[in-house]
């Protein structure tokens, strides 16, 4: 099931991140839970999972950004798209990317943008099948 996160499933999320590039879970803090409250009330951060069984097994991060350009058009960054390691290969994290798009498309956005470190041929094949291409734009990144 393809659903939105709500305050209960910051623990779940977390947990998932730890097979996004986590190293563990962080501490809970006040700056944690302010972060996640600040998260689950923007009505421009969707934060999509998909659910079997009750356990968030996939999920990704969808943004939508207002713009000035493109005649006012705001568009979509997707970030964190991560699946469960048991769960892999088994179209869920598609499923979760379609439930962005459709999202985008609620939006009137007129671009979607998402970035990958992986340097996997399999990663980006997943990404172009989803609908993104790598070839109309270069991507360039700062780590800060």
């Amino acid at each position: 099931m393809i659903r939105e996160a709500v305050k209960e499933d910051l623990k779940e999320l977390l947990e998932l991140y730890l097979y996004l590039h986590e190293d563990s879970i962080p501490e809970d803090s006040e700056h944690l839970r302010n972060t996640w409250n600040q998260i689950i009330n923007d009505p421009n951060h969707h934060i999509i999972l998909n659910v079997i069984n009750g356990k968030i097994i996939s999920s990704c991060v969808c943004v939508i950004i207002p713009n000035l350009t493109r005649n006012v058009r705001p568009y979509a960054f997707v970030e964190n798209v991560v699946t469960h390691e048991e769960y892999r290969g088994r179209g869920y994290a598609g499923e979760c990317l379609d439930y962005a798009k459709r999202i985008a498309l609620d939006n009137n956005c007129y671009k979607m943008m998402l970035l990958t470190g992986s340097k996997k041929p399999e990663t980006w094949h997943f990404y172009e099948k989803a609908g993104y291409n790598r070839n109309d734009k270069t991507a360039f990144y700062q780590k800060l």
